[in-house]
């Protein structure tokens, strides 16, 4: 949710009260959704992703040229989920350097069985959950560019801009760097 993100991370920059918040969403329905209670709830799911960084982020998402904007939507997208961050380490990255440029539903399965592995709760989840894990990994790595489409699911990683690089260093985030900075 590219254009919606960069609203809420504009909306945030303005540190809102909870009344400017409501208004902004419901009033003059900053993300264009039909009711309000969608704008509610896709604001609440960026704002959980945007509060994992700091005023200098969400500017990067809010103001930046929208490959900067994209790709700090991603570095929010893997600080906000740990599973995210371990699939493009653990699978994607993978993928690359075996030089398989596809990902596939038995991949998924896999990194799941790794995953119970290393946190036995997760198997409690149901198969709903673990499919709409994979739609929305998907879904985030095809706005990120680092797939070409969520049907195909061929992978295309980008080269990081500069900008986002250096963001990740100055505040110490090696592990993000390393997952989003894949190559073959």
């Amino acid at each position: 949710m590219p254009s919606e993100s960069r609203k809420i991370a504009a909306l945030l920059l303005t540190h809102p009260t909870e009344a400017e918040w409501e208004h902004a969403l419901k009033v003059e329905n900053i993300l264009q959704k039909k009711t309000p209670s969608t704008a509610f709830r896709q604001a609440r799911l960026i704002h959980r992703r945007l509060v994992t960084l700091d005023e200098e982020g969400w500017k990067l998402i809010a103001e930046g040229e929208m490959e900067v904007s994209i790709q700090m939507l991603l570095v929010a997208a893997i600080k906000h989920s740990r599973l995210l961050e371990d699939f493009m380490r653990d699978v994607y990255a993978k993928q690359l350097r075996r030089m398989e440029l596809a990902l596939n539903f038995h991949l998924w399965d896999a990194f799941w069985v790794e995953c119970v592995h290393r946190d036995g709760e997760i198997e409690r989840w149901s198969a709903t959950t673990k499919n709409k894990l994979f739609e929305v990994i998907i879904r985030i790595l095809v706005e990120a560019k680092y797939l070409d489409s969520s049907r195909k699911r061929n992978m295309t990683p980008p080269s990081l801009h500069p900008t986002v690089i250096d963001f990740l260093k100055r505040h110490g985030e090696s592990k993000i760097l390393s997952a989003m900075k894949v190559s073959k």
